[in-house]
């Protein structure tokens, strides 16, 4: 069983979790993840390592609250326990000998790009940041990224905080303007690491992205992560999470990441509803 620390709302979606870890504190890396279960009876989730303390020996999740799974581990509150916490798992993203890298950010996909950010600042790599949301509402992460990064640009859909308009405008501007990037990190939303790649791809820059598609066993046994890059076949979780994005068949992922929806959301109501009874 493992211990909850800390939790903190980010956004009316978004929680953070410091969860008591100390075998997987003390080998994390930024871009790894883990896979918990909140019960012995429940499914297995993956969810990217946000961020660690080895000496107190904890690990720092942040999760949107979109499924049953989820819902349930939104339930739990601090001094209470999971059921299992396993990692870290996957490659950890690669961050040696950067100079100047900028990091993309898409709306919860920013709990994975901030400890990336952070590892390249305390590398000694110039850090260029840019982070978008639908909304103000949504916005997490702002304080650290700023203090991570050089130069920050916050963007949301709508204009209600930063300025509107979506991440790949200032980058585009970035790179029109003859800003030249060691490497560009892009994680987010499927669809918007597609459009970076665009954006990026006739300049000729360097793009990584992070895949997060389903995962059972987060092993390479199960094949539920499979991707197509390079026309080959890859696992998300033994062979990335980080894939060269000109190399991604982002169509594809799209294709297989909607296959489950409609039972995934199935599952969050009838675990709402379960949930409603049992405090009424």
């Amino acid at each position: 069983m493992y211990k909850i620390l800390s939790k903190k709302v980010l956004n009316p979606t978004v929680t953070q979790m410091d969860i008591e870890a100390p075998l997987v504190a003390r080998k994390a890396q930024a871009g790894q993840f883990i896979i918990l279960r909140v019960d012995v009876d429940g499914e297995r989730i993956p969810l990217t390592v946000a961020g660690f303390d080895r000496e107190k020996g904890s690990v720092r999740i942040i999760f949107q609250i979109v499924g049953a799974t989820t819902f349930k581990l939104n339930q739990k509150n601090e001094g209470d326990y999971i059921a299992d916490f396993v990692g870290p798992l996957g490659r950890a993203t690669e961050t040696e000998g950067r100079k100047k890298v900028c990091v993309v950010g898409g709306g919860v996909g920013c709990a994975i790009a901030l400890p990336v950010a952070q590892k390249l600042y305390e590398q000694g790599c110039e850090v260029h940041s840019i982070i978008g949301f639908r909304n103000k509402d949504l916005v997490i992460l702002e304080d650290e990224f700023r203090a991570a990064s050089k130069y920050f640009k916050i963007m949301t859909d709508d204009g209600s905080y930063g300025e509107k308009g979506v991440v790949t405008t200032p980058l585009k501007i970035a790179l029109e303007n003859g800003e030249t990037y060691d490497e560009v990190i892009a994680i987010g939303p499927l669809i918007m690491m597609k459009f970076v790649v665009a954006t990026t791809k006739p300049f000729g820059v360097k793009t990584t992205v992070s895949m997060n598609p389903v995962m059972i066993d987060g092993t390479g046994m199960c094949g539920g992560c499979r991707l197509t890059v390079g026309g080959q076949t890859k696992f998300a979780c033994v062979d990335g999470p980080d894939f060269d994005g000109f190399l991604v068949d982002f169509d594809e992922a799209m294709s297989r990441g909607s296959a489950y929806k409609e039972f995934e959301r199935h599952a969050y109501e009838e675990t709402c509803n379960l949930f409603k009874k049992e405090v009424e």
